[in-house]
């Protein structure tokens, strides 16, 4: 094969990364300590590199930046980085070596991998290393968007249904063509439109090896996998193999046709991103990327090991707040807005963001700061996980700017002792109900800063939260020593699958009285792809290894738990409908307040510890509104109680349209169809109620 030459131009240090101009294409990488680069060229399924262009540094360096124009250049080739500098892991921190071919970390695709569970290794090479060793493809930009703008829908209507694109579709009972894809979410946007829900949250989307973990299943001896993908090769790059062609860039092509055929159902998109740590791991981990390109500036090392400190959990910390990365980070995040269009983020691990590079916990950390304020992101989502792997837990607390919204961890955990039936929990679940004020109103921030949820990836499903008291990760390979201990779960008489009636309705009606109080709080819900039809994990409570029917969707759940479907479907409508439940405020102490508590007898509430019932009254005409009045009614017993119903408003009755207590289809009704209510009412053990006043 004859190698190609090129011609070269000295190039422009900005933007970093590939820039396609009509005289070729841009290259520009920082590296402040290396002493040689070298840009080089593959063809398809070629080891050897065809070109190599040494960057003069007299020519092609300014600052920091490497830089070159090549012109004409072939946009099929692929390409990557040699580097030459100081090799001193443990001294000066370096791993500079002309061993390695790294990647750009602007690179907006990468090849191989293309097939899911097709263990990718360089032609040539075996070793577990080389499934991490990819080449940069350069990606023309000619998709036609159709005029496709972002949504905007304010954050106080969302309701975030959080799915795992393969997942999502690659159980045998999808139904479609194109299973466990960006194309097999598109085939099942009819779904997401009937079951209401306004925004898809997609747990990580840019390329990470699947193969990268080391264990098996010790019933099989199946190799597990990284399923859930937090352990990214690149920030910029969509996984390959969720593409139905991950080849030659198609799969940047085959994501935007995802978010614009979501964007056309009214549908945004929500990015779950991992810039907290990357795939790189420990001092054992492979050199991919920054490692090999200038280590002491995008990880925290010890001053004195030079160990790679490890807020994260995964082996690594990215230096968010070093000026350098801040500026990653947000190219990164720009990118995404602006050209993949995607409508928000959700920050895993979001804690990271407020350390510095000594891994001090900041007051105002500049990274934390500069997303909230970025004119780009203005009208973005931007939802922290306001926790780390070091136990830094900031709910609430995370940052006081009015952007910022969280995965309100303490709701989680409040919502689900009030429904394990203990004590103590009713002064916490109304405030929980109101929106969180004891967390964000003394900062100035809203009912909307609070991403409400009872369940998400991490941790039970819905439906095993209320059949497993213990984790069951046996299956993982790690002798169950993973996932979290701290369930907050009871399994309603009997651990796991059970063929009793009882144990299965109360599971049921644990499971509605859940979706209940999750769809009437104040603040955006969000609930994991399956829960609205029973999904279960078989009581594995971190399956982020299991690429199985364990976290796979059973669409026939859909059918055999029609009734719980539809309940979900009622409560989102409800929610929807109503704006009582999507306050912009939280509620203020006046003569005719919004909001009242009552007891079950009808009296002012008794917030004793031992108290387990809950009368809420939500006023929906005062104050120039224009909604109904509820009357909603929770029972934390484990047994039958009789409320007190309080006289409804003037020339209006009382009708139930919810009470998660009755089977389907009792369960919950069309507000004209609603029967009347008066007097007295029976609330089943752990259920709700929901009345409506009308005329």
């Amino acid at each position: 094969m004859t190698k190609p030459t090129f011609k070269t131009e000295e190039g422009l240090p900005l933007p970093l990364g590939p820039t396609t101009k009509p005289e070729g294409v841009n290259f520009a990488l920082f590296s402040r300590n290396a002493t040689e680069v070298s840009l080089l060229f593959f063809a398809t399924a070629q080891e050897k590199p065809v070109a190599e262009i040494k960057l003069d540094p007299k020519i092609n360096r300014t600052g920091d930046i490497w830089h070159i124009l090549v012109c004409d250049l072939d946009p099929a080739l692929r390409y990557g980085y040699c580097l030459d500098g100081p090799f001193d892991p443990m001294g000066a921190g370096h791993y500079f070596s002309k061993k390695n071919i790294l990647i750009d970390p602007y690179a907006k695709a990468l090849t191989g991998g293309t097939n899911w569970g097709v263990p990718y290794h360089r032609q040539g090479l075996t070793d577990p290393i080389s499934t991490f060793q990819r080449r940069c493809c350069i990606v023309e930009n000619h998709f036609d968007w159709e005029g496709d703008r972002p949504l905007n829908i304010p954050l106080q209507d969302t309701i975030i249904y959080e799915m795992h694109i393969r997942g999502f579709t690659q159980h045998r009972s999808s139904g479609v063509a194109h299973p466990g894809t960006y194309q097999g979410i598109i085939e099942k946007i009819p779904y997401l439109r009937q079951l209401g829900i306004t925004a898809v949250e997609l747990l990580p989307v840019t390329e990470f090896n699947e193969h990268e973990n080391i264990h098996h299943n010790p019933a099989t001896g199946e190799s597990l996998k990284n399923f859930w993908g937090y352990s990214p090769i690149s920030f910029f790059a969509p996984k390959a193999a969720y593409a139905v062609n991950g080849r030659n860039g198609n799969q940047v092509r085959e994501f935007k046709e995802m978010v614009k055929a979501l964007h056309k159902a009214g549908i945004e998109v929500i990015l779950d991103v991992v810039v907290n740590h990357t795939a790189e791991g420990g001092s054992d981990g492979p050199i991919i990327s920054f490692r090999g390109l200038e280590n002491t500036i995008y990880y925290l090392l010890d001053p004195k090991t030079r160990d790679f400190l490890n807020f994260s959990g995964c082996g690594n910390t990215v230096n968010c707040n070093h000026p350098l990365v801040r500026h990653l980070i947000m190219d990164c995040l720009r990118y995404w807005v602006m050209e993949m269009h995607v409508d928000g983020f959700r920050f895993d691990l979001a804690s990271v963001l407020g350390r510095d590079q000594q891994g001090n916990v900041l007051s105002n950390p500049p990274m934390v700061e500069k997303i909230a304020e970025d004119p780009i992101l203005a009208h973005t989502k931007i939802i922290a996980e306001a926790w780390d792997a070091a136990g830094l837990y900031q709910v609430g607390s995370f940052s006081t700017h009015h952007r910022w919204a969280e995965w309100n961890g303490k709701y989680r955990d409040d919502v689900r002792r009030f429904v394990c039936g203990q004590e103590n929990t009713i002064a916490n679940l109304a405030t929980r109900l109101a929106g969180s004020a004891d967390l964000y109103q003394d900062t100035g921030r809203k009912p909307y800063n609070s991403i409400n949820f009872i369940t998400s990836h991490d941790g039970f499903t819905l439906y095993d939260l209320v059949s497993y008291n213990e984790k069951h990760n046996e299956q993982n390979g790690e002798l169950s020593r993973d996932g979290d201990n701290f369930n907050i779960s009871w399994n309603s008489g009997c651990e796991g699958d059970t063929t009793d009636p009882a144990i299965i309705a109360l599971r049921k009606r644990r499971i509605r009285t859940f979706a209940t109080i999750l769809f009437i709080s104040q603040g955006p819900p969000m609930f994991v792809a399956g829960d609205e039809f029973g999904r279960s994990q078989l009581g594995n409570n971190n399956a982020y290894c299991q690429d199985n029917e364990i976290s796979w969707l059973n669409w026939e759940l859909a059918e055999t738990n029609q009734d719980l479907l539809l309940f979900f479907k009622g409560l989102i409508a409800l929610r929807k409908k109503h704006s009582v439940f999507r306050r912009l405020d939280f509620f203020a102490k006046e003569k005719q307040p919004e909001i009242e508590w009552f007891s079950r007898h009808g009296a002012t509430q008794d917030w004793q510890p031992h108290n387990k019932t809950l009368g809420l009254m939500l006023h929906g005409r005062r104050k120039k509104m224009t909604d109904d009045d509820f009357y909603i009614l929770f029972n934390g017993h484990h047994t039958d109680r009789t409320f007190i119903i309080p006289a409804a408003p003037k020339g209006r009755t009382w009708r139930q349209i919810v009470n998660s207590g009755e089977a389907s289809p009792a369960n919950i009704c069309a507000e004209e169809k609603a029967t009347a209510i008066a007097g007295n009412i029976k609330v089943a053990g752990l259920a709700a109620v929901i009345l409506i006043a009308k005329p």
